[in-house]
């Protein structure tokens, strides 16, 4: 089914029967993903004076509680109170859902032990384009990403001159599909995400940051619809589920 979406003014063909889902569905299993040391997610039955939450040991319904961290266990939108001592919250940081977003692949450069994308890689990518939103992909993109462990493992980072660019030119929200756009052991310096939503000096406050996506290489590299969904959480961070539409 194709439509007529119109985005700041400008018609858009978009084809809303092909849904392209770049989340990382969440599950209570090892091979769930994880970052930051902490357990998997936990998904179990309430237990209560005898009582056991599952129809298959006699309840008449199915009754789960749910244990699990946004920032690590999964695709997560975060906004500026990750990294702030006020209390912001990313429900109401994120009040619109469709955006023009590109999608662009990215070989990090090596930089002694780490891996870093880099301004200059992504400008050149971007070719001049300033869509609302960015998808990044970092190569190679094994499907084994949706399990990795990343604890520990010292992913690629976003070049702080590249964050502070996307907020230049006014990207609103950027994806990608690691558990940081930060080195993971930096000293608490967080230089991406600061620089990104320029902070301290002027921050934007409905700017937003989502990790831990997989961009299929069925995907290819170009410009899409983006639908940003969130879970209505009020904290710092929430579970996502973007979703891309191919447009004309």
């Amino acid at each position: 089914m194709k439509t007529i979406v119109h985005i700041h003014d400008t018609p858009y063909e978009v084809d809303l029967s092909n849904p392209l889902d770049i989340s990382i569905p969440l599950q209570a299993a090892p091979e769930n993903p994880n970052a930051w040391y902490v357990d998997a997610p936990v998904i179990k039955p309430v237990e209560m004076e005898g009582w056991v939450g599952k129809v298959s040991e006699g309840a008449s319904v199915n009754f789960n509680d749910i244990y699990f961290n946004p920032h690590a266990h999964g695709t997560h939108t975060e906004c500026v109170g990750h990294i702030t001592e006020e209390f912001y919250s990313v429900n109401r940081a994120l009040t619109h859902f469709f955006f023009l977003a590109e999608v662009i692949s990215v070989t990090p450069e090596e930089r002694g032990a780490d891996e870093v994308i880099t301004l200059e890689n992504v400008q050149k990518l971007l070719d001049g384009k300033t869509p609302e939103a960015l998808v990044i992909r970092t190569l190679p993109n094994p499907t084994s990403k949706k399990e990795k462990q990343y604890s520990h493992s010292n992913w690629p980072y976003l070049e702080e001159a590249l964050a502070r660019y996307l907020c230049e030119i006014g990207m609103q929200h950027l994806l990608i599909d690691l558990p940081s756009v930060d080195k993971e052991k930096d000293e608490g310096q967080l230089l991406a995400h600061k620089a990104f939503w320029n902070y301290p000096t002027a921050i934007r406050h409905e700017a937003t940051i989502t990790e831990f996506i997989y961009v299929p290489e069925a995907i290819e590299d170009g410009s899409y619809l983006l639908n940003l969904q969130i879970a209505s959480f009020e904290n710092d961070a929430t579970p996502s589920k973007p979703v891309l539409y191919q447009i004309k």
